[in-house]
Parts: C-alpha cells; sequence; structure tokens
C-alpha cells in the first residue's frame, strides 16, 4: 500500500466525516525523538522497526498513546481524575485524528500473591458465579468461592430513629467466603526458625533480635520499652510463655508511650503483614535474604494449596469442584465447559467458553486459572492482557502492542499475526513494535527509526510498504531476509551438567546431560516446559549466573553508572584526586543541590492536573552542590563526567590522568553488549526493554561463575544487533564459560553447538525431551517443529 495522503477537500462522493483518516505527528520530541513528523493510516497495521534504543517506543507509547489516554482522562470529572494516574501532555507540536488507545504491553502483571490468571482475567468470577448457580450442595453466593473472601459472623443491636423516637433492635449478620481461615487464602503456610529471629542468650538491650530494621535504639526500642509487656533487660530465654507470647504472637495493641498513643504488635503478626503480604522476589536482597533464612514455606494441610475452605470444596457440577476447575490445564477446562448444558446460566457459560477458547486461540491453552500471575513472562503476560480485547466489539480504537511476539516459538507467531489481523479487519488501528521479521512482513505500513541508538537515533529513516522497506538502504531493509547458516564445525563438550528426574510443573521425569564449555540453547513451543528445566531443575550448587527478564527495578533517580556499580570506583577516584569524601560526588547523598535534592529539577504537584517539572535553577539540571563542581579529574567535573557517553568514558578512563581500572572494566562490559551510546547519567525509567536486558547482561558478566543462563536475551533487540550478541555469546565460551541460551530465535539456533529440545506440545502435551543433537542433526531429522521451522529458517 502507498502512503496515505490528507485531501483537504473531500470528493462529492465522499462524506466530510470520512476524510479523517490519518493519524498525524509533527514535531514529536518525547526522550531522544528529533522533531519527528509522520503520518499512519487508520484502520491499517503499522510496525515500527529500528535497532533498540532508537526511539520506536517514545513515539508509540510516550507520544501517540500517551496523548490519548491523558484526553480521554480529562473527560472525567476532576474528582475522578484525582483518582488515576496524572499524565502529562507529551513534548510534540502536533497530534491529530488520535483514537481512543487502548495498550497492550510488556509490564508484568502485579506480582501479588493473591493475584491468580483467573483473578486478572474475570474467568474466575465467571466461575465462582456457575458454582454458585449449578454447584451441589449450594453453599452461598459467588463469594462463598473466593479465596480472597473471608467468612464474617457478628451480632449486636443497632440503633434507629423511627418517629421521633429512637429505639434499639437486635441485629445479626454473617457473610460466607471461601477463604481457607488456616492459610488465609496464599495456598501456603509458613514456618519461622525462632532462633534465627533472635538470640535468646541475650537481652532486648543487648540486640538479641536479628532482623533487620529492628534496632533498640530507634522507635522499635520505644516501643517494646514502653510496652512494659516483658523485661527489656532479661535474656529471652528466661521469659515466661506470657512473656514470650506477647513478644512473638500479641495481637495488636494500643499503648502510650512517653505520652504518645502507638500500637504494639508482636513479632510474628508484624512481619507477616510487612512482609509476608509481598511477594519474595520484590523485595530488597537484605530482607529477602532473612525471609529465606528465618521462613519456611509450606503447602496449607487443610486446603492442600487450593487456598479454598472445604465449604467451597464440597461444593461439585458433576464430579468437579471450583479448585478442580482452577487447576486445569485451560485447554482442558474449555472442554469441561463445552459439555455443559444448561439453560439457566446460557449467557454466562457462553461468555466463560469464549474467554477461555481466547486462551487456547492465543497459544496460552496450557496455563491453569490458579496459576500466581507474577510467575508468567513478559510474553504470556501480555498475551493474558490481550485475551478481554479479542471478543471485543468496539471498533475504530487503536491498539498499541509491544513486540507481542516475545516468548514464542516460530510455530506460535503465525497465530498471533492471525489475531492482530483480525483486530484490525474489524476496522481497528493497529501499531505495533516489533523486531521479528515473519510479524513485519503482515504490516500494511512501516516505520522504521534510527539510525542509530540514543543520541544517535531518534528520526524516521524510512516510512512505506514492507516490499518497500527491503529495497531500501536502511539497517532494517538490508537485514530483514538474513538468514543464519549451520556451523560448519561445532565445539566439542569439556563435561556435562546432569539433571536427574526433572519433574518441576509439567516436567515428566527428565533426565538429560546438559553440555558444558560450549553454547547450548533449550528451545521448543512456549509451555513446553524450558524454563521449568532450566531455572527449577539445575542444582544451586552448579555455580550459575542466571539472567532473566525480570525488569530492572530503579526510580527516575537510578541510571547505568548506580546500577552497574561503575559510580562508586569514579566517586572515589575524584575523591582521591581531590583529597575530599567519596560522599560529595553523589547526588543522592552529601553533593547533592540542596534546592533540588539530587534530582536536577523540582517537581510540582497539582494534583489531578499533570505534575510539572522544572530545570532546577540553582544548579542548572547538574544535580550536585557548585562547590562540588570545582573539584575535577582528568580536567572534568562530575557532572561532565556522567553526561559522557558509555564509549567516550571508556577511552576517558582507560589512560592518562583520570586513569580507572575499576571504572575501565564496567564501561567495557557495557561496550561488549552494546551500550556504548548510553549516557552514564540517562535515567533507567528511559531505558528501552531490550537496552535493560543488556544492561542487566553487562552487570552480571563479572560474577564469578561457570554457567551462564540467559532467558532470552534477544528480546528488544534488532535484527542487526542479533549478530553482535552471538558475537558476545562466542567470546563468553571461549573464554571457558559455559552458555545455557533460552531462545525461540532461529539465528541463535543455528549458532548453537547443541540443541535440547523440549515438547511435543505444550502443558501436559509437553515436559519431555524430542531432541538432542547438533543443530545440523535437528534439521536433517525435522522431527519436531523446532527442526521444521529451522531448516526452513536456513533454507535446507
Amino acid at each position: 500500500m502507498t502512503k496515505a495522503t490528507r485531501t483537504d477537500k473531500p470528493s462529492p462522493e465522499q462524506h466530510a466525516a470520512d476524510s479523517h483518516d490519518l493519524i498525524r505527528v509533527h514535531g514529536a520530541r518525547v526522550n531522544n525523538l528529533k522533531d519527528v513528523s509522520v503520518e499512519l493510516p487508520k484502520r491499517r497495521l503499522t510496525v515500527f522497526t529500528g535497532v533498540s534504543g532508537s526511539g520506536k517506543s517514545s513515539l508509540v507509547f510516550g507520544t501517540i498513546a500517551a496523548e490519548s489516554q491523558r484526553m480521554i482522562n480529562e473527560t472525567y470529572s476532576a474528582f475522578v481524575q484525582g483518582f488515576m494516574p496524572t499524565l502529562a501532555r507529551p513534548d510534540v507540536d502536533v497530534l491529530d485524528g488520535l483514537t481512543t488507545a487502548i495498550i497492550v504491553d510488556q509490564e508484568r502483571m502485579g506480582a501479588n500473591a493473591r493475584s491468580t490468571v483467573g483473578t486478572a482475567t474475570d474467568a474466575n468470577a465467571m466461575l465462582r458465579i456457575l458454582f454458585s448457580r449449578l454447584g451441589k450442595p449450594h453453599i452461598g453466593s459467588p463469594q462463598a468461592f473466593s479465596f480472597n473472601v473471608a467468612s464474617i459472623s457478628g451480632a449486636g443491636a443497632v440503633t434507629i430513629e423511627k418517629g421521633g423516637t429512637t429505639t434499639k433492635e437486635k441485629r445479626s449478620f454473617s457473610i460466607t467466603g471461601g477463604m481457607c481461615p488456616r492459610c488465609e487464602g496464599m495456598g501456603r503456610v509458613s514456618d519461622f526458625d525462632l532462633s534465627a529471629m533472635y538470640d535468646d542468650s541475650k537481652s532486648l538491650n543487648e540486640g538479641a533480635l536479628t532482623m533487620p530494621g529492628y534496632s533498640m535504639e530507634g522507635w522499635f526500642g520505644r516501643i517494646f520499652s514502653g510496652s512494659g509487656f516483658f523485661d527489656m533487660d532479661k535474656p529471652i530465654r528466661k521469659y515466661n510463655k506470657r512473656e514470650l507470647h506477647d513478644l512473638l504472637y500479641k495481637e495488636p495493641t494500643k499503648i502510650k508511650v512517653e505520652g504518645i498513643n502507638l500500637t504494639y504488635e508482636g513479632l510474628i503478626p508484624k512481619i507477616q503483614k510487612s512482609i509476608l503480604s509481598k511477594d519474595v522476589e520484590a523485595l530488597q536482597p537484605h530482607v529477602r535474604a532473612f525471609v529465606e533464612r528465618v521462613i519456611t514455606f509450606g503447602t496449607c494441610p487443610d486446603c492442600g494449596g487450593t487456598r479454598l475452605s472445604e465449604a467451597a470444596r464440597s461444593s461439585k457440577i458433576g464430579k468437579i469442584n471450583i479448585a478442580d476447575a482452577c487447576a486445569m490445564q485451560i485447554s482442558d477446562l474449555a472442554d469441561w465447559v463445552r459439555g455443559l448444558d444448561e439453560p439457566s446460566v446460557a449467557p454466562l457459560l457462553e461468555k466463560l467458553r469464549h474467554t477461555l477458547d481466547s486462551f487456547v486461540e492465543i497459544g496460552l491453552g496450557y496455563l491453569s486459572l490458579d496459576r500466581p500471575a507474577g510467575t508468567l513472562s513478559g510474553g504470556e503476560a501480555q498475551r493474558t492482557k490481550m485475551i478481554r480485547h479479542l471478543g471485543s466489539s468496539l471498533t475504530d480504537v487503536t491498539y498499541v502492542f509491544d513486540e507481542p511476539t516475545i516468548g514464542l516459538h516460530p510455530h506460535d507467531i503465525q497465530r498471533m499475526n492471525g489475531l492482530l489481523l483480525r483486530l484490525r479487519d474489524k476496522g481497528n488501528t493497529v501499531l505495533v513494535v516489533e523486531h521479528k521479521p515473519e510479524a513485519i512482513a503482515i504490516a500494511d505500513h512501516v516505520v522504521d527509526l534510527g539510525p542509530g541508538a540514543g543520541t544517535g537515533g531518534g528520526t524516521v529513516c524510512f516510512e512505506g510498504t514492507v516490499d518497500e522497506l527491503r529495497a531500501s538502504d536502511t539497517l532494517t531493509g538490508r537485514h530483514l531476509d538474513d538468514r543464519s547458516t549451520l556451523k560448519e564445525k561445532v565445539r566439542t563438550a569439556t563435561g556435562s551438567l546432569q539433571i536427574r528426574g526433572a519433574n518441576a510443573n509439567n516436567l515428566r521425569d527428565v533426565d538429560v546431560d546438559v553440555p558444558l564449555g560450549v553454547l547450548t540453547v533449550i528451545t521448543g513451543v512456549a509451555g513446553s516446559g524450558k524454563s521449568s528445566l532450566v531455572h527449577g531443575s539445575i542444582p544451586d550448587d552448579a555455580g550459575v549466573v542466571s539472567i532473566d527478564q525480570g525488569a530492572i527495578r530503579g526510580s527516575r533517580r537510578s541510571n547505568p553508572a548506580t546500577y552497574t556499580g561503575l559510580l562508586e570506583p569514579i566517586r572515589k577516584a575524584f575523591a582521591k584526586a581531590n583529597g575530599v569524601k567519596p560522599a560529595l560526588f553523589s547526588a543522592n547523598s552529601e553533593g547533592a543541590c540542596p534546592t533540588c535534592n539530587g534530582a536536577g529539577v523540582i517537581y510540582t504537584d497539582l494534583a489531578m492536573m499533570a505534575g510539572v517539572a522544572t530545570v532546577c535553577e540553582e544548579c542548572e539540571g547538574k544535580r550536585f552542590m557548585a562547590s562540588v563542581l570545582e573539584y575535577h579529574l582528568g580536567g572534568r567535573d562530575i557532572s561532565q563526567v556522567l553526561a559522557m557517553s558509555v564509549t567516550d568514558a571508556e577511552q576517558f578512563f582507560g589512560a592518562g590522568d583520570a586513569k580507572t581500572p575499576a571504572a575501565h572494566a564496567i564501561l567495557a562490559r557495557l561496550v561488549d553488549v552494546g551500550l556504548g551510546y548510553l549516557s552514564l547519567g540517562q535515567p533507567l525509567t528511559t531505558l528501552s526493554g531490550g537496552e535493560r536486558q543488556r544492561l542487566k547482561l553487562a552487570t552480571h558478566m563479572s560474577e564469578k561463575g561457570g554457567v551462564y543462563v540467559l532467558d532470552e536475551p534477544t528480546t528488544g533487540l534488532h535484527l542487526a544487533d542479533v549478530e553482535h550478541l552471538l558475537a558476545l555469546l562466542d567470546r563468553l565460551v571461549d573464554s571457558g564459560k559455559s552458555v545455557i541460551v533460552i531462545e525461540h530465535h532461529q539465528a541463535v539456533m543455528a549458532h548453537a553447538d547443541w540443541i535440547i529440545d523440549l515438547g511435543p506440545g505444550a502443558g501436559h502435551d509437553g515436559g519431555l525431551i524430542v531432541f538432542e543433537g547438533t543443530p545440523a542433526d535437528l534439521v536433517a531429522a525435522r522431527s519436531t517443529l523446532t527442526g521444521q521451522h529451522l531448516a526452513t529458517y536456513v533454507n535446507s
């Protein structure tokens, strides 16, 4: 299709309303965009391509989708807007022709321990209604089947005013919930190792408590001593039963300390509320270490891990209770629901069937509804969010997707393409940020950004059709038809990592020897058991350095220098050269500008309106006090060093007066992973997904470990960058490391020394090793789905 052009005067046959067929963006300057202007055809599928960091997400998510959502939010009352996220207007001159934007991104679903696949997609809500209507025996309303609702009952007198007289009546109430009372709907119970919480030979004043943050010198000490429940100077082993109970288990009790009303609570309920209610993986490292040392988790013996009360589990449809239904593989559950014929709940059954069939259609039929939402990968989370839109009757809206093919085997990408085209054919505008050639091929219109990344990108290099892109001389056009060739000679293993009887999740007693000293690729369709084999079965003592797809946690004060530990040697080098304290050279410590507290900007909160950020007039955005900027290293002050690119900084700290070996080693690793264009002080919140993954890889490369495990390292990488990644993996292997990669990208498979293919299907249809050997053997055999697609890829 040729690029759509704007018609100022509609033709006689065309209604004026039909002339608005373009989304126009003029002068976009969000992040690294350099006055970008594009015109995107509506009701078509537009794919945005370009190297990681070229500005694709800034244009699609940060400009078009952000402005659409901001304008929709402004249609609500000021009261409602006060409860919604505030969005600033993107830095753009003109945005015209926008429609309602529905964003389906890669953000992980909330890691709340109570959130499951079923609760996140409303499938659980429909199942609860179904069991409350058809379940035998009948036990109550839908909330009687909810593991997040506790059973409560009470009675008392209420005062009622009627006709000028006041009367008292006795009332009682009860709520029947489905929560297991033992584990409070968590499915697991925790046992505390009391000896790891305190040293019973010491008194509280002598520092008996070994828990992080529980110092007797602060508020905790004042609350404990002011409570009067126990003797602060008596060793804990000499406490009587009452004192020990009050220290460990006492329920929240109001006390008065030094004239201040406070609440005292025993250690264990306090830990349960403050720490155990959160996802363990999201905790700070020292708190997580404490939890792993002190607390052991086990399946709740009362509910068997189902989270549900005995009453909820007793009500059945046929021979199936709601816990059984949620534990089924979704493809099996869809078949079970299809077999129910109950006219009284026909509309509910139809909606539930559609939701479950959508899971299967989108390639997630191997999940179960009781799967915790926090355990889904980025690709699985994105496809789960897509489910609620597949049957939507909305038209003329803009759907925005961020690499929807992430985590998909080549076999599944065609299915995803079909879904995107279906959304378009219903009359919607579909905008997709994508790197995979198979997904780019279906585009009606392509916008290629670049030519480089960071400050080297931010311009439109190409607009047009896929065929025109292929013929263009852009980086994407040149690499669109790249095909890797199979290795002529593969490396020989130096040993093996033995996995025996692996049965995590859907694995079926798998025995496999993973070769060491080579590049091993673990592949298979989504849900076949790859992550379960690598992350769940490799022994802890194998010296493994694992680099997963988890998000980098960091605020707007975090940057590549702080995240990688680079700032530490830089601060010490500045301090040594100038004879002052290292803390002066941290914008988060003593050197911070007092006006903006080291942020470089001053944020003004305007309640329901978007907050305003203005550059600090005192430090002019440099973040440091003026006195700190008088200290120099190699002729530059600290703010100038943080403004340097990684490549420039590597040269700066590699020789001359500023030579700092510790800093140079970290910078060399950042250059190795292709992040030479980043500035040291760029906020982590502005990095793209691919940049964050490579930043994590560079950080872990310094860890001492013989085996590196990478989980889909090509995520967010442009076709041209995959070559650099393969070269990096080769360097790691040649330096004596063993590299294990979970990957779907055929270029990585073709480059492997050894392939382990899992399958043959997903969920209970997978969990077996269907092939072990070299890529050449896999292509020659063509006995698996992976082998067939790899053979097509290398044109064999």
